[in-house]
């Protein structure tokens, strides 16, 4: 096969595609936790993580592509902010699993408490 026809059939890892991909890397969740304290210049971003200019931008790209972050124009600085409604599909995800994890200590809890009511003698 053509390397033309190869390249067209590989899927390529998608860093854009969705919130899950986009907040796989530390540094792009490192840079929403700058955000969530309001909106900041790239500048301020890149001094706040000790990261290079490009590689803040090119991060923000990634976000900004999914939504998570918009920007607006101030005189020759771009601010971003963080679009928090943009993260519910991974809230949503994460809460099925919250859930699960919460029945079982529950569960756990009651096995614990029935075991303590036998060691009483407090069931007899």
């Amino acid at each position: 096969m053509p390397i033309s026809e190869y390249v067209g059939v590989v899927a390529r890892a998608s860093t854009t595609s969705d919130v899950f991909n986009a907040v796989a890397d530390v540094h792009r969740r490192q840079i929403l936790d700058v955000l969530i304290t309001g909106e900041r210049a790239v500048g301020a971003i890149v001094d706040d993580l000790s990261l290079s200019q490009p590689q803040v931008s090119k991060h923000l790209r990634v976000l900004s592509e999914v939504g998570l972050v918009s920007s607006r124009a101030e005189g020759r600085h771009r601010l971003y902010r963080l679009q928090p409604e943009q993260l519910a599909p991974l809230h949503d995800w994460v809460t099925t699993y919250e859930r699960a994890i919460n029945d079982r200590l529950d569960r756990m809890d009651d096995y614990i408490t029935d075991l303590q009511r036998q060691g009483d003698g407090s069931d007899r």
